[in-house]
C-alpha cells in the first residue's frame, strides 16, 4: 500500500489542506500541528520553469517543511515535462511524502502562459508529464489536483481520461477553471466521478474539494458523495481549528492569544528579513475572531509593523 492506502485504511477517509500561495506556508502548517492537523499537508506550489531558472532563489523557499509536517506532499506546476525532471533531483532530497501536479489553479495570468487548468485542454502534454514525473520521482506516490473541466463540465471526458493514467490520488475541485468561488461546488459531479473511477481505475483514490467550512462537514460529504477524502482550502482561514473538530467560538481568547503569538514568532525566527510582516496580517485576522472585542483587537493589530508591537497590543488588551 501507498501512503494514501494506509490513511484510508486506518482512518476511512483522508482530510487535506490545499496548497495556498502566500498561505499554506511551513511556519503556517507547523501551527496546524499543535492545534489540529489534517492527514496531509501540500507544500505551496512550485513552478518548475521558475526553479530551472536564474530566478530559483525567489521561489525555493516554497518548498521548505519541517518533519513534524510529514506526510507532505510537494506539489508541482508547469508545462515543461523536462523541467519537472529536473526539479525532481532536487525535492527527492528533501524526501516528502509524494509529488502532485496543479492542473487546477485558475489564475488568469497562469491560464494565459498555458499552465496549471489551462493543461486540461492539452491531453497529450499532461500524459507526457505525468509520465515523466513518474519516472523521476524516485517511486514516490503521483497525484494530480484539478478541476471538473475547462469551459465546461467534463467528467466522461476530462477526468475519464485522468483516470486511464494510474494515478494514485487525484483531487477534484468541484468547479471548472473558468468559475470563481461565487459558484458553489458541484459535489454531485465529483460523486459522479468517483462511480467513473470505479470503472476505469478502482485502485485511484479521489480526494473532493470546494466550500468545506468543517470537520463535520467534510466526513459527511466523504460519506454522502463517495469520495475517499477531503480536502479544505478557504476554510482553514475562517478556523485554524478546524481540523481538530473544534469551533472557533469555543476556542478561548487566551488560546488564540497564544497561538498568534507562537506564529508570529516562529515567523520572526524563520522567516525575517526575507518576507515582510505585513504578509503576516491575515492570519492576525485568522486567530483574532469569535470574542467579545474581537474586531477592535483586530483593527488595532492590523496598524503594526513588528511582533513587539503585537505583544504590547495584546498585552494591554489581556
Amino acid at each position: 500500500m501507498n501512503l494514501y492506502e494506509k490513511i484510508k485504511r486506518k482512518k476511512g477517509y483522508i482530510s487535506a489542506l490545499a496548497p495556498m500561495e502566500g498561505v499554506t506556508d511551513t511556519i503556517f502548517r507547523q501551527i496546524l500541528c499543535d492545534i489540529g492537523r489534517p492527514d496531509l499537508f501540500f507544500t505551496e506550489f512550485l513552478n518548475v520553469e521558475g526553479f530551472c531558472s536564474k530566478g530559483r532563489e525567489r521561489v525555493i523557499h516554497r518548498l521548505d517543511f519541517s518533519k513534524r509536517e510529514k506526510p507532505i506532499i510537494v506539489q508541482l506546476w508547469g508545462n515543461t515535462p523536462e523541467d519537472y525532471v529536473e526539479t525532481l533531483k532536487y525535492v527527492k532530497k528533501l524526501r516528502p511524502d509524494g509529488i502532485d501536479i496543479n492542473i487546477g489553479c485558475s489564475v488568469r495570468d497562469v491560464l494565459s502562459s498555458g499552465q496549471c487548468s489551462a493543461l486540461i485542454k492539452e491531453k497529450d502534454l499532461v500524459k507526457e508529464i505525468i509520465e515523466a514525473v513518474r519516472k523521476a520521482c524516485g517511486g514516490l506516490p503521483v497525484s494530480v489536483k484539478t478541476r471538473l473541466g475547462y469551459d465546461e463540465v467534463d467528467v466522461e471526458g476530462w477526468i475519464g481520461f485522468l483516470l486511464t493514467l494510474n494515478l494514485d490520488l487525484i483531487t477534484i475541485h468541484g468547479r471548472i477553471s473558468k468559475e470563481g468561488y461565487s459558484t458553489p461546488s458541484r459535489w454531485d459531479e465529483i460523486a459522479k466521478c468517483v462511480k467513473l473511477k470505479d470503472k476505469i481505475s478502482p485502485s485511484t483514490l479521489i480526494i473532493g474539494n470546494g466550500d468545506i467550512k468543517s470537520l463535520k462537514q467534510g466526513k459527511d460529504h466523504v460519506e454522502k458523495y463517495g469520495t475517499d477524502g477531503f480536502m479544505v482550502a478557504r476554510g482553514i482561514m475562517d478556523n485554524p481549528w478546524l481540523f481538530s473538530g473544534r469551533k472557533l467560538e469555543r476556542v478561548s481568547s487566551k488560546e488564540k492569544k497564544d497561538v498568534l503569538l507562537k506564529h508570529l514568532l516562529l515567523f520572526d525566527k524563520t522567516w525575517r528579513g526575507t518576507k515582510p510582516f505585513n504578509s503576516q496580517k491575515k492570519y492576525i485576522k485568522a486567530y483574532v475572531s469569535g470574542f467579545d472585542g474581537a474586531s477592535e483587537l483586530r483593527k488595532n493589530l492590523m496598524g503594526v509593523g513588528t511582533t513587539k508591537e503585537v505583544v504590547k497590543i495584546l498585552n494591554k488588551f489581556y
